[in-house]
């Protein structure tokens, strides 16, 4: 096999996966590394996608021409929008997934995806020549063979946990990446070698009970919605058998038997030194911090259709194996469940983002970029995001095109990637709603009107995918110019929308015509153009403070600014900003401690520069 390739993907997580898929459909060559085939896109934790916050970063990176949103909607097995009886800004869709069939949709899509080889083996070091990538080198791989190099102009680091990964269950630790696979520590102390500083991180999983075990009639039924919504744009809707889950919850018993082992817990003892996810906490983590509270749910999700086992979301723990037992025996419904796996914990290094470009390359390296749990992320969802866009963007540097870099009010990928790149972590990052000041422009239903242009632009939606969203994008400035022209009892349709003691199902049966028409045959495009309606005026304030926003992440800094000579910059901004060292204003503005005064310094010295700059030009014209 050809051992010269245009980028190397290192990981074959979900990061993983969309990196090699869009540098691949951008026309590179690409080799995806992992330390086996059979492996890639294994939901390491909950068997789930999508959620409050999550759920649009799924549909963005459909609309942006990836993968998960198709797997979600082809292995599912439950699906539900959350928040439903909230505002439509913060629903969020959600699946329950068939874990194996999921891992072997992406596996399969992969494995028929031109331009790419998958190659099993541990990528070991990052070779580079005068600051830039030029290979990766592979020990030994997992079939065996020797040590070998590939070529390459750029890699793309998606290693999650694996990077110097330890386990944790109760006293025992022991190298490893994920449950019976090895860690990868060669890999970290190559990427701390090329000038990259690390960090510790912790995260965990719960135990996974046998179905067969359970006495479900303690439990209260969670079925699925009626009419499931799609994650991808390329289906109208699904037609699919639903399974429900189940929830119970701990009690004071189990609180007391964690109270009085806390000396048995790596949590509190001292054997984990990492920070967790504070919205994913373990049982331990909270019974701690949360001593008035006298129980907390459990969700018992199936992992699929053709496997007995169900997935204790809500108790993720490193307590001992004996008392993980005791515990599960006394939540309701449990009593004599069988644990076929004990959850445990894993700490591993992670490389603070903050030394990242907003395109995902690190500053230290050309042609190095990082993606997913690397960064300081958790989640699928979260390193799916990351992973298409620094594969996108390693294909477009690779044949010499501009990379891309999406604004905060175009997706909430670029809120995390410019959270990640510009504030850092100190914990696991997860993405919520709450988290975007335009929220209510990136709600879930409207990712491909905001996406879809700039995936095709950049060559990765495809030719099928283009005339779907040509056809919903007429239908819904159709539907547009009806709300504003059409006339029900003297009204404009658009006020109707607007009053919520009537739905806009009753509204169009009440217009009827060509209104109804284009509801029936583009029912997501009159959804969407409903909810614009109902909320314009405060669409219209987001869309004014976006407009004021672009203007300042549009005036650039140049990448050769020297803080130091900044005159009337405080020493505190010149530390941060050279630290940062941010692409525009706009992002300046948005790095911890910088105020607008700062900006505001900044701003003239840039423009003194410019005056200089152009009248130096002049000069130059008049002596020739």
């Amino acid at each position: 096999m050809e051992r010269d390739f245009d980028i190397v993907v290192i990981g074959g997580g979900h990061a993983g996966a969309e990196a090699a898929w869009s540098a691949a459909a951008l026309g590179a060559r690409v080799a995806l590394v992992t330390l086996s085939g059979q492996t890639i896109a294994t939901m390491s934790c909950n068997p789930a996608i999508g959620g409050i916050g999550k759920g649009q970063i799924v549909r963005e990176i459909d609309a942006l021409g990836g993968l998960m949103g198709r797997a979600a909607d082809a292995t599912g097995i439950q699906f539900r929008m959350l928040n439903r009886s909230k505002g439509p800004a913060v629903w969020g869709p959600r699946c329950q997934s068939d874990r194996h069939a999921y891992a072997s949709w992406v596996q399969a899509a992969l494995a028929n995806c031109e331009n790419l080889a998958i190659l099993a083996g541990e990528a070991k070091e990052i070779l580079t020549s005068a600051g830039r990538v030029v290979g990766v080198r592979l020990a030994v791989s997992a079939e065996g063979g020797t040590e070998e190099t590939l070529s390459c102009r750029a890699a793309v680091v998606t290693a999650g946990t694996f990077l110097n990964g330890l386990m944790h269950l109760g006293e025992r630790t022991w190298p490893g990446g994920r449950y019976d696979e090895p860690a990868a520590s060669r890999l970290s102390d190559s990427l701390a070698g090329l000038g990259l500083a690390r960090g510790r991180l912790k995260t965990g999983t719960c135990p996974r009970l046998s179905a067969e075990t359970i006495d479900y009639s303690q439990c209260t039924r969670q079925d699925g919605d009626d009419q499931p919504t799609p994650f991808s744009f390329a289906n109208d809707s699904l037609d699919v058998r639903q399974i429900p889950c189940w929830i119970t919850s701990t009690n004071e018993q189990i609180h007391a038997i964690i109270r009085d082992n806390l000396h048995r817990a790596p949590m509190f003892t001292g054997q984990i030194r990492s920070t967790g996810p504070r919205y994913c906490p373990s049982l331990e983590t909270k019974i701690v911090r949360f001593p008035d509270k006298t129980g907390h749910q459990v969700f018992l999700e199936p992992e699929g259709r053709d496997t007995n086992w169900v997935y204790c979301n809500g108790i993720s723990t490193s307590l001992p194996a004996d008392l993980q037992e005791r515990i599960v025996r006394l939540i309701p419904g449990l009593a004599d469940a069988k644990i076929v796996r004990f959850g445990y914990a894993i700490e591993y290094d992670y490389f603070p983002p903050t030394q990242l470009k907003a395109t995902l390359e690190t500053k230290v390296v050309e042609g190095l970029y990082l993606a997913g749990q690397v960064n300081g992320t958790t989640g699928y969802e979260e390193a799916a995001g990351q992973g298409l866009l620094a594969g996108a963007n390693a294909a477009l540097k690779a044949r010499g095109q501009v990379e891309l870099v999406l604004r905060r009010d175009q997706a909430y990928i670029a809120v995390m990637i410019d959270d990640l790149v510009t504030k850092g972590v100190s914990e696991p990052y997860r993405m919520f709603t709450s988290r975007s000041e335009h929220r209510l422009s990136l709600r879930a239903d409207n990712a491909d009107s905001r996406l879809s242009e700039i995936g095709r632009g950049i060559g990765l939606v495809d030719d099928a995918r283009w005339r779907r969203y040509q056809d919903k994008r007429q239908a819904a400035q159709r539907i547009e110019t009806l709300l504003e022209t059409t006339r029900l009892d003297g009204k404009p349709l658009c006020d109707w929308f607007r009053r919520p003691d009537i739905s806009p199902e009753q509204i169009v049966a009440r217009a009827g015509g060509e209104l109804a028409e284009l509801a029936r045959k583009q029912p997501a495009a009159l959804a969407s153009a409903a909810i614009d309606a109902r909320y314009a005026g405060y669409l219209v304030k987001e869309q004014s403070a976006a407009k004021r926003i672009e203007e300042m992440d549009g005036k650039l800094i140049p990448d050769s600014i020297d803080y130091s000579d900044v005159s009337h910059l405080r020493q505190e901004a010149r530390e941060k900003l050279t630290i940062i060292r941010p692409r525009s204003l706009g992002q300046a503005l948005r790095v911890s401690g910088i105020t607008p005064a700062d900006v505001t310094v900044l701003a003239i010295h840039l423009a003194a520069g410019k005056r200089r700059e152009t009248a130096g030009e002049s000069r130059g014209i008049t002596k020739s």
